[in-house]
């Protein structure tokens, strides 16, 4: 190979790598108004619906350990995290394809509780299962989703939208999930080392429903229906809040002034952040897997919205030439935020 320099993954890492593999695609149809760079690809088929597709693949040991991830969760999440890439268009799920590639040591009744949450999860959400894959696997067992939606064409969200002195906005709370998997992971570990302990997880019922069965933001979708409200920007935050932050930030080309103290975060979280040792609010920023939605608003759209529970304003953007991340820790202190979320070549966020 001579003098040619090879670049590990992980010193580019998950979105890195897509931004190399994605140098000159060029778009051919013009049906397709958005390809790679969001959170699905847009295509304009019928007059009045933008068809929205995306695609997600969960693979054992990296995204589940089925030492403490059942099975039936594990297709009911696989459903789930497509799901969420659909709302953070502005748009409800329609169909899924699912392929997947099954180890030899999985037996029929193994694969067919996959396929009971994945079935549960199409029942939930209204979606018609059309077809997919199977295959044998030579390593791990894998799960690939392809999920099909739609929303009015006037109604479609891209993360590039945002103005400045839009109103910076998140759903739910954040950092139970990963806390949820910090649980397990400790359970886990307990387990391997006295085969009789029998972990009580009652304490933390909240956190490991987050971490091991999510549920997606269609309610905030209706929501934004029903007010008329069309946000000017959306991010599903499944890397962690400080990742799609950025990617907020770099899609729009603002900046963005982050409160620390309006992060929204559970009373779970912060307890058992605390029982940890951890910090609630650096798991909040860079935990992940909380399926919540990162968006931006127009001070009259945030006006409707802003007395309900399930909405939380925790800054704004602004233009500025750098358009950098800045975090408000408290008086007059702040920080730029870095991108150290969840990233699959890297292993695990920097917490």
């Amino acid at each position: 190979m001579g003098n040619v320099k090879f670049t590990p993954i992980s010193e580019i890492g998950e979105f890195g790598l897509i931004d190399r593999l994605s140098e000159n695609i060029n778009i051919k149809h013009t049906e397709t108004k958005m390809g790679i760079g969001d959170d699905a690809a847009v295509l304009s088929i019928s007059k009045d619906f933008d068809h929205l597709v995306s695609t997600d693949m969960l693979v054992g040991g990296v995204h589940f350990d089925i030492t403490y991830a059942p099975l039936k969760h594990v297709g009911y999440k696989s459903i789930v995290t497509n799901i969420s890439d659909i709302c953070a268009m502005n748009g409800l799920p329609t169909h899924a394809l699912i392929s997947i590639a099954v180890p030899n040591k999985y037996s029929v009744e193994m694969i067919e509780e996959v396929y009971m949450g994945i079935k549960l999860a199409c029942d939930n959400y209204a979606i018609d299962l059309i077809g997919g894959d199977t295959t044998a696997s030579s390593g791990p067992l894998i799960i690939s989703i392809t999920i099909f939606g739609k929303t009015e064409s006037q109604r479609v969200t891209y993360r590039s939208g945002s103005k400045p002195n839009d109103v910076l906005v998140v759903t739910g709370n954040l950092g139970a999930a990963y806390l949820g998997l910090q649980i397990l992971e400790r359970e886990n570990s307990i387990f391997q080392e006295n085969k009789l302990s029998q972990p009580n997880l009652s304490a933390y019922s909240y956190l490991l429903e987050r971490q091991l069965k999510p549920e997606p933001r269609i309610d905030v979708i209706k929501i934004f229906k029903k007010l008329n409200i069309v946000p000017t920007s959306m991010i599903d935050i499944s890397d962690g809040l400080s990742s799609e932050l950025i990617h907020l930030s770099n899609s729009s080309g603002l900046g963005l002034k982050v409160f620390a103290n309006q992060i929204p975060i559970s009373d779970e979280t912060k307890k058992t952040s605390k029982e940890l040792n951890l910090d609630p609010l650096v798991c909040a920023l860079h935990g992940g897997e909380d399926y919540e939605l990162l968006l931006t608003l127009s001070l009259n759209d945030y006006e409707k919205i802003k007395d309900v529970s399930v909405f939380s304003a925790i800054g704004h953007t602004v233009k500025q030439k750098d358009h950098r991340v800045e975090l408000f820790t408290g008086g007059n202190g702040s920080i730029n935020l870095k991108e150290e979320g969840w990233d699959p070549f890297k292993k695990k966020p920097n917490i």
